[in-house]
């Protein structure tokens, strides 16, 4: 017997060209693993638990248009806007912030 989960159609969203390209050259099987080793594996937990290491908390005015901007823009790239936040003052104190 199905469950009501089983009967509901699921949306599958619409792919672009490009998402389309990649999907058929991955169900052609041009995409090879490359093997991650345990010490590869290691370094990248280590930067990304240095990354999301919240220890301090700060409390900051924005401007209304500001923020609304700012929460748009951490949408489009799928981020709580205050991660989005973090994320550009951790650019900017790197230098890895880049103008386009």
């Amino acid at each position: 017997m199905k469950s009501k989960i089983d009967k509901i159609p699921k949306k599958i969203p619409t792919l672009s060209k490009e998402e389309n390209d990649i999907l058929a050259s991955y169900e052609a099987g041009e995409w090879k693993s490359i093997g991650l080793n345990n010490k590869l594996i290691s370094s990248y937990q280590k930067a990304a638990s240095a990354t999301l290491a919240k220890n301090k908390r700060i409390n900051i005015r924005l401007n209304q248009l500001d923020l609304q901007s700012i929460q748009k823009k951490a949408f489009e790239e799928g981020l709580p806007y205050q991660t989005f936040i973090s994320s550009l003052i951790h650019k900017f104190v790197t230098g890895k912030l880049v103008e386009k």
